[in-house]
């Protein structure tokens, strides 16, 4: 699968990735004004902070770099979900591949060696992040790490948390916004999506990386990750469904 378009902007690679999120909303019977609240608040909340970085065109710009980043480097790509272990980790560093975390997994980095960590840290392009992930997703933040920022109707006080850490460090991260609803919201992005591990393989394809430089870790159905956010784990195992669903569509889950 490839998907060529603007660098400046995430549109997803296929329809079905932006339909499935109002199967998952009618599914759990979540109304879409809350998401689109929270996802107004937030883009208002970043663009009314002093932190230039953090500016629309700002964004842009950093969303352009990434993709010139995944465009030159031609080698793979690997998304550390939520039951990525450090074995898997250390394998993956074996090989010249970039790294892209889901939100808490960002963990898992430190229970490497502290050589592995560093070189681990180094390769993470970005982090994708509803801002439940915990110590890991704190670390990225400490580490200037660029962010795949995401609103969702149940997660502002979150978002709002996870923000206003990021603009007390020295070197605040670069952020992109990401939402879940079928608005277009000036200043965000919906590359499709549901759950930030597949919102990280729907963002790679939006941004024209193909599925066969695309390799997911940690990523189970049947079992919640031990680097997930607090949550309900029988919700947490129906979430997986859908995330497998949104995989599958890219080509990105084998049975």
């Amino acid at each position: 699968m490839t998907h060529t378009q603007s660098h400046t902007n995430l549109e997803p690679s296929l329809p079905s990735l932006i339909d499935l999120q109002s199967d998952v909303r009618e599914h759990f019977g979540w109304d879409e004004i809350d998401d689109i609240e929270s996802a107004k608040a937030m883009v208002l909340r970043v663009e009314n902070s002093s932190l230039e970085i953090w500016s629309r065109h700002n964004r842009m710009s950093s969303l352009s770099r990434l993709f010139r980043r995944l465009e030159t480097r031609k080698e793979g790509v690997a998304i550390l979900g939520a039951a990525i272990e450090p074995e898997e980790l250390i394998h993956i560093l074996s090989e010249p591949t970039m790294i892209v975390v889901a939100d808490g997994a960002a963990g898992v980095i430190s229970e490497i060696p502290d050589s592995l960590s560093e070189r681990a840290w180094s390769r993470v392009a970005f982090i994708v992040s509803d801002a439940d992930g915990g110590e890991g997703t704190i670390e990225a933040v400490r580490r200037s790490t660029p962010f795949f920022l995401h609103a969702h109707g149940d997660n502002r006080r979150d978002w709002k948390s996870l923000l206003e850490f990021a603009e007390e460090q020295e070197y605040p991260p670069e952020i992109i916004l990401t939402h879940q609803t079928s608005e277009k919201i000036p200043g965000m992005h919906n590359p499709g999506g549901f759950t930030d591990g597949d919102r990280a393989a729907c963002i790679l394809t939006s941004l024209g990386v193909s599925n066969d430089r695309i390799q997911v870790f940690g990523t189970r159905a049947d079992v919640v990750g031990r680097w997930s956010g607090t949550t309900q784990e029988k919700m947490k195992i129906e979430k997986l469904q859908w995330m497998r669903r949104i995989l599958g569509i890219q080509g990105l889950w084998e049975d």
